[in-house]
């Protein structure tokens, strides 16, 4: 069996062309929707997935400021400089979006921090209200990565509705909130659920009952072929950096899953690049164009 490769690139790109859309008529009535990211540290990936996101805001219409703090503060310092800018932009009417880059620098709180920003502007859906939300079935932002999760395998014609979907990776960024979403008794939901992870024994036994089996746990190619059923759709969410001299970066990007393998086994599989993430941005900024769109009368000034 050769599977199908799942064009992240190009369902993402079908998301843009109407987010711009959506954001040219806000243009039209006097508001191009606009947002924060809040960035410390030093760490490069971080670095390159917030120039990412500049780009691709630009793209559609959405204005991108970024907060930069302070370089080599104490932990205490940094965090209060990180929630004074976090407390400046929910109190600013032009800003419909925050985001806080993670991760954080080491000794930051980061959830006391993503408890500041105001739910009505947490385009990442990280703070308890939203979290919460999201777990009763009336989300009001629904995290970027899971949600490109669900569309791509909506939009390519592998409805997770009655499928037995097995994720490996119980994060709050991925694994958490899509259990959550596609458990639930709704359109393009309405699995039954198996979260696995790193301490799951006998791992495959799981993996291989899966119809639907995502992959996010930040380890480079841990699923192989044999772990998989035959004729499963398998989406990889992790992107992984491994060495290569052959490269002239002197690595390459892998996922969380031996694509080789795998694609021999599966009828579907999203590649690594081009697959997740290409939906996680799409999917942040349509989060930013629903905020600029259904939120601006319901947030709290001065929150």
């Amino acid at each position: 069996m050769t599977a199908e490769r799942i064009d992240g690139n190009a369902i993402a790109e079908t998301i843009r062309a109407g987010l711009a859309k959506q954001c040219a008529k806000l243009a039209l009535d006097g508001h191009m929707p606009r947002l924060a990211v809040v960035h410390a540290g030093d760490d490069s990936a971080s670095a390159s997935y917030v120039r990412a996101k500049e780009r691709a805001a630009a793209a559609v219409g959405v204005r991108v400021t970024t907060k930069r703090a302070s370089d080599g503060p104490e932990p205490v310092a940094l965090e209060r400089e990180i929630g004074e800018m976090i407390g400046a932009l929910n109190s600013d009417p032009d800003v419909d979006g925050i985001i806080l880059q993670l991760p954080l620098p080491e000794g930051v709180d980061e959830d006391a921090l993503l408890e500041r920003i105001d739910p009505f502007k947490d385009v990442d859906g990280l703070h308890p209200a939203n979290q919460g939300r999201l777990l009763q079935g009336c989300p009001r932002f629904i995290p970027a990565t899971p949600h490109g999760v669900q569309q791509l395998l909506v939009r390519c014609g592998h409805d997770p509705v009655g499928k037995h979907v097995t994720i490996v990776g119980r994060s709050r960024l991925v694994g958490a909130p899509l259990a959550a979403m596609l458990m639930q008794k709704r359109a393009g939901a309405n699995a039954t659920v198996t979260i696995c992870h790193k301490g799951t024994p006998d791992l495959g036994a799981f993996t291989r009952r899966a119809d639907i089996l995502v992959v996010a746990v930040g380890r480079p190619e841990v699923v192989g072929g044999e772990m998989v059923r035959e004729g499963a759709v398998v989406i990889d969410v992790g992107i992984n950096r491994v060495d290569d001299p052959t490269r002239k970066r002197g690595y390459r990007l892998v996922g969380d899953v031996d694509f080789a393998s795998v694609a021999e086994r599966a009828a579907a599989i999203t590649p690594v690049p081009g697959g997740v993430g290409p939906m996680t941005v799409a999917m942040l900024l349509a989060n930013v164009v629903r905020a600029a769109t259904q939120y601006r009368g319901a947030r709290e000034p001065g929150r």
